[in-house]
């Protein structure tokens, strides 16, 4: 087994043994009462099956016999019990997080939660960092997550929303000062939203679309992000006083992205209406906050004149805006004439609702806006109103500076592929996708310049990409600049890959020049646009600095960047080199190009900003940002951060109010401790590197040399639920390329990750490990190994993943699967797996030290073992219901409701997907 068996709560953790056992006699409750007593009995006599497996490592015949061969509707109502315990667990879990930073905050001995804002200074204080260094660094600090569609939410929104209620029933009796009565009542909301969620399907039957996508993550930036900012910034503020015993006024460190509505590659569903329409949905959410918080004020700031003074400024702004807007003048109220911050603030707010609707006495930029808040806020501190109302009025003053009139940078991305298929079609030229790229880039160079202009006709155009960038132009002249975040091209392996999109983008009218006569496509101005190859795979990650060294020496696209202020981002792809190499590989792949990028890049005095694409899973990049940051190379953060927020991910992280801004507190934290007093440079690294290559290397070839059999992706679609997970309704996009086969280069890595962690198997999250450790050892001895797990934060960051991944995935459960593709395709196979994953948690426990998996972890260990005899179950019933609907040729519905519930559930439990 994974852990000992008497693993138990620390101390500080009793508090939440003691939630568990309260929600789980209120899930009880509930299932009594919705179902029936019996079915409660049932309920819990298969999870007392389900202990006594784990304890005594027993077989799966005992949990098989109780659930092969239910009614679909009856395996459903299991499923969905089993997926209610541990929902009150996470939430019990997310609240006791919120009660443990409380514990801190409380705390007499002075010592800060590890992690936190006041950690973090605090160790950079004890570095030497003088006051002057850290506000020179705050300035180029730039912590930018940016929210993606991709679907790996498992959990509708409405679900969501019952979450949010139940959480905060919980946290007001955090500090156990409610009454009985009142306590009885939060016990009451808790329960209703629990009933609640138990009458509500678990998933649409509707695929979402980019609208709904758009929604879902809105909710995350207005709902909880919006209120948090503020609170982030107050207590920056407040860690840099008692640090550091100064106070300042502190620029923008965090702004958000968002793919939704922009991320085109291999979907159908977006394009230019789609950015268009998300730019406008966005602009209406933000500044209907603002007119909200502006009605709020108008309660707050009451001063009269006749009482206190008020700057000039403020009165004279009045005026003016009654001339500007005589209709809204006439509405104040005569009894509000001498309270001149409430009468602008009105007017403030005539002029935000002209914005909403495109009139000309609107805003032009949300720096008009903020000229207004600060004339009230300066007025307030002229004149003794710090504590009548300044505190609220630069709250919205942080929340103007983080999301300004756009609410979240709106990112671009599209596959190479499609920007060759219309620079082809363009020149009338059949072979140019097989050309040279060297070729390519000779011939790109005048369209890329503006020197020529590709063809546009009906026959060699593309309208749906011509039109994306006619979008991309109108957005930044209706939204301004900041509304757009980077265009990002997958797949990208050359030089004549960029360049493209640069030709592709004057065509479409993107050009910007200093001359109002020279609009247009024509123009020899420039293309706006901030340009990300996105390196992916193994082989382009290995082959990505030379790109960018060859990019960097074509002469037009210097010009480009030149204009652009000669920064240059890199987007790194996570889940494709895992699928493509495994996790080894992928990692080591990821860590040597930053370094030989940042190498190119510092050649020529480019500023390099690199883009991590990473996943929810471990397997496609997902790590708490503290240790990701740390094993990061070094200098490679340099004040920035960008990262992409996928599925579960957003929800675990910014789900709720207090967890999203602890969230922001670790990131920002890492980000300053690694960019202002980076590790030093550490001259064993060098023959580390040599050791990893070796690991890497052996890995990646066991890796391939399983995913790539002959008949192993028969072996894949057989042993996991992939044909279910392809059915599901969890996003717009396709699981696979359009009009590409199922081949695993063609699949996505979300759900075949997904796909992987459902069986249990998490095949991409360790296979080839243990062979690249083995081969390591082999080469360089042991003890070489243990160094570089004791002293390096990057190897030890990976040992320490992989372990997490080997103790959430079980072994005879992925066995029932594999059983699945029949004894012929299951015995080549699964030996191969059963041995790879021994030889991988043996040199993890030895490297480590350890006796059993998480060893270094116990609060996780614990955690897991809380969802065990909940989620095997789940597993159990997912099995036999997938060999029953495959029997059917995949047509039961009541098979595929029960199986979709089961994963779920399995989501859920494990707390991965893709």
């Amino acid at each position: 087994m994974n852990a000992p068996r008497n693993l138990e709560f620390a101390p500080p953790d009793l508090p939440l043994r003691d939630d568990v056992r309260r929600l789980g006699a209120l899930v009880g409750d509930v299932l009594a009462e919705q179902v029936s007593p019996a079915f409660l009995e049932e309920v819990e006599r298969v999870r007392t099956t389900a202990i006594a497996r784990r304890q005594n490592g027993g077989s799966m015949e005992s949990l098989s016999d109780l659930l092969d061969g239910l009614e679909p509707a009856h395996a459903e109502s299991l499923v969905r019990a089993f997926s209610t315990y541990f929902q009150v667990v996470n939430i019990a879990e997310r609240v006791h997080r919120i009660r443990r930073r409380r514990d801190y905050q409380r705390a007499e001995t002075g010592k800060p939660q590890p992690e936190s804002l006041h950690e973090a200074l605090g160790r950079l204080k004890d570095k030497g960092v003088s006051p002057g260094e850290l506000l020179d660094w705050l300035e180029r600090i730039d912590i930018e997550p940016v929210f993606t569609a991709h679907p790996t939410e498992a959990v509708r929104r409405a679900l969501l929303e019952k979450e949010q209620i139940m959480v905060a029933a919980l946290v007001d009796d955090l500090d156990g000062g409610r009454t009985p009565g009142e306590r009885a009542a939060d016990i009451a909301r808790f329960r209703m939203a629990l009933t609640s969620a138990w009458q509500t399907a678990d998933s649409s039957p509707v695929r979402p679309g980019v609208e709904d996508e758009r929604e879902h993550v809105g909710f995350y930036l207005t709902e909880v992000l919006y209120r948090v900012m503020p609170v982030f910034y107050e207590t920056l503020e407040h860690a840099i006083g008692e640090s550091f015993g100064i106070a300042t006024e502190l620029p923008r460190l965090l702004r958000f992205g968002t793919w939704v509505g922009g991320d085109m590659d291999g979907n159908p569903n977006v394009d230019a209406h789609t950015i268009r329409s998300t730019l406008d949905a966005q602009r209406r959410a933000i500044l209907g906050k603002y007119l909200t918080e502006l009605q709020q004020l108008t309660q707050v700031l009451t001063q009269s004149t006749g009482v206190v003074e008020v700057d000039p400024e403020v009165l004279a702004q009045v005026e003016r805006y009654r001339t500007l807007l005589p209709a809204a003048a006439a509405q104040a109220r005569p009894r509000h004439a001498d309270m001149p911050y409430r009468l602008l603030i009105d007017l403030m707010g005539a002029r935000l609702r002209a914005t909403l609707e495109d009139r000309a006495e609107g805003y032009a930029s949300p720096q008009e806006f903020a000229a207004d808040v600060d004339l009230i806020r300066q007025s307030l501190e002229h004149h003794r109103g710090v504590h009548a109302g300044w505190f609220s009025v630069r709250r919205l003053v942080w929340r103007l500076r983080t999301f300004g009139f756009h609410l979240a940078r709106l990112d671009v991305r599209q596959e190479s592929s499609v920007h060759a298929r219309a620079v082809a079609a363009a020149l009338g030229d059949e072979q140019w996708e097989s050309r040279d790229p060297v070729e390519q880039a000779r011939v790109l160079g005048p369209y890329a310049s503006g020197e020529r202009v590709l063809e546009r006709t009906e026959e060699a155009g593309n309208p749906r990409l011509d039109a994306v960038f006619s979008a991309l132009g109108d957005a930044r002249r209706r939204h301004g600049t900041d509304a757009l975040g980077a265009y990002i091209i997958s797949m990208a392996r050359s030089r004549a890959d960029v360049l493209a999109v640069l030709a592709l983008a004057r065509r479409g009218g993107l050009v910007e020049t200093d001359d109002p006569a020279a609009k247009g496509p024509a123009s020899k101005g420039h293309v706006p646009l901030d340009i990300a190859p996105l390196f992916e795979t193994v082989e382009d990650l290995r082959h990505g600095p030379d790109t960018l060294r060859d990019l960097f020496a074509d002469p037009v696209y210097r010009q480009h960047l030149a204009a652009r202020g000669n920064v240059q981002m890199v987007m790194l792809g996570y889940s494709d080199s895992g699928k493509d190499g495994g996790i080894a590989a992928s990692r080591w792949g990821l860590q040597r190009a930053q370094v030989e990028l940042m190498q190119a890049a510092e050649e020529l005095g480019i500023r390099l900003t690199f883009f991590h694409g990473r996943g929810g899973s471990l397997s496609r990049g997902g790590s708490k940002t503290t240790r990701a940051v740390d094993a990061s190379p070094r200098g490679s953060v340099d004040g920035r951060l960008r990262v992409t927020e996928q599925g579960e991910a957003i929800h675990r992280k910014f789900g709720i109010r207090a967890l999203a801004l602890r969230s922001l507190e670790q990131a920002t934290g890492a980000v300053l401790v690694s960019s202002i007093r980076p590790r030093e440079a550490e001259p064993r690294e060098e023959r580390w590197r040599e050791v990893m290559a070796t690991v890497s290397e052996a890995s990646s070839r066991a890796y391939r040399g399983l995913v790539g059999a002959p008949r192993f992706m028969d072996y894949f679609r057989s042993a996991t639920p992939i044909d279910v997970i392809e059915r599901m309704t969890l996003g717009s996009r396709p699981s696979r390329r359009l009009g590409q086969d199922a081949a695993l280069s063609n699949l996505r890595a979300i759900p075949w990750v997904f796909a992987w962690s459902q069986a249990r198997a998490v095949v991409p999250g360790w296979y080839g490990v243990g062979s690249g450790l083995q081969a390591a050892v082999d080469e360089y001895g042991e003890d070489a190994l243990r160094e570089m797990g004791r002293d390096w934060p990057f190897f030890k960051t990976l040992l320490d993943d992989v372990s997490m991944v080997l103790a959430k995935g079980d072994m005879g459960i992925a066995g029932m699967f594999s059983r699945l593709a029949g004894q012929e395709l299951h015995g080549e196979f699964f030996p191969r797996i059963e041995a790879e994953h021994a030889l991988t948690r043996e040199w993890v426990l030895r490297l480590n030290g350890n006796e059993f998996l998480l060893q270094h972890d116990q609060r996780l260990a614990l955690s897991i073992r809380l969802r065990n005899p909940y989620v095997d179950p789940i597993s159990v019933l997912q099995a036999d219901l997938l060999e029953r609907w495959r029997a059917s040729g995949r047509e039961d519905e009541a098979l595929l409701r029960a199986l979709v519930a089961s994963v779920n559930g399995v989501s859920q439990g494990v707390q991965n997907t893709g």
